[in-house]
């Protein structure tokens, strides 16, 4: 117990100081040594300190030698302490004052890295993932033989897909709520029909997207639903475009464990049709 006691007031003596030193640093005037000290803290990995030094300090070091360094590890600093936004813009600020600078490449690679680091849920607004697919393809095209190019497009893949999971979240909920007002009206079909166009859009820009056969379920699916709460003038047309729908899914995944529910909506399609 006594042990223990001694542990903690230990600790709390060496925080303490180390916070004593580091206010006294942040008050200095002497520059040059916050300077070193703030590079002090990034080696150790006390990036929060490193970061409040060096925002302060990357002004006063423009036309330095310093001055490529100081803002690199600042961006760096707040990459490391998960302040992924301030590291977006501070390396692309690096960047757009360096593009031949000693960090160009780094500089560039991390612009994007640091929004694939705070990649949204798929749900929700998805800027900073499209922001991050720009600035990794900026990246390859300005370094199309660096050795971070294999990184880059790995995580563009990984950004593509959760843009597409976005389209096939919508799509989904237009289809589900689609019966939802129950019997036949404009806002059935409005939902059915949304889910279609959402679900054929997606498809046209992620052509090979490993969802496709997901969004093609959705697809035909909608459109037998459709036909089903058609007005009686549209009914068979509609039928049969939901029929088409069905055997062109056949065709296009032929191993399709959905080819069963395909079979299903075509026998009855063909009860209306006559065809």
């Amino acid at each position: 117990m006594i042990r223990n006691s001694l542990l903690v007031v230990l600790l709390t003596v060496l925080f303490s100081g180390c916070a004593s030193e580091f206010s006294s640093v942040y008050k200095s005037a002497d520059n040059a040594y916050r300077y070193e000290y703030a590079k002090q803290c990034f080696a150790m990995g006390k990036f929060s300190n490193a970061t409040v030094l060096l925002s302060e300090l990357v002004t006063g070091q423009k036309g330095r030698t310093t001055a490529q360094e100081s803002l690199y590890m600042l961006g760096m600093s707040q990459y490391c302490n998960r302040d992924y936004e301030a590291a977006s813009a501070t390396f692309k600020k690096y960047f757009q004052s360096y593009p031949k600078g000693d960090f160009a490449e780094q500089a560039s690679f991390y612009i994007g890295q640091s929004l694939f680091q705070s990649m949204p849920d798929p749900r929700l607004d998805q800027s900073s993932t499209i922001g991050a697919i720009n600035a990794y393809q900026n990246f390859m095209d300005y370094y199309p033989d660096s050795p971070l190019r294999e990184t880059a497009q790995k995580r563009l893949f990984i950004l593509q897909d959760n843009l597409v999971m976005k389209e096939y979240l919508s799509a989904e909920l237009y289809y589900n709520l689609g019966g939802y007002f129950g019997n036949i009206n404009s806002n059935t079909e409005s939902n059915y029909e949304s889910c279609i166009i959402t679900a054929q859009n997606a498809l046209k820009q992620y052509p090979f997207s490993s969802m496709r056969e997901k969004f093609s379920v959705l697809i035909m699916k909608s459109k037998f639903e459709l036909a089903e709460n058609s007005s009686e003038e549209r009914r068979v047309d509609r039928y049969r475009e939901a029929e088409d729908e069905c055997y062109g899914f056949m065709t296009e995944f032929p191993e399709s464990s959905e080819c069963k529910l395909a079979e299903k909506l075509i026998a009855k399609c063909k009860k209306v049709t006559g065809d």
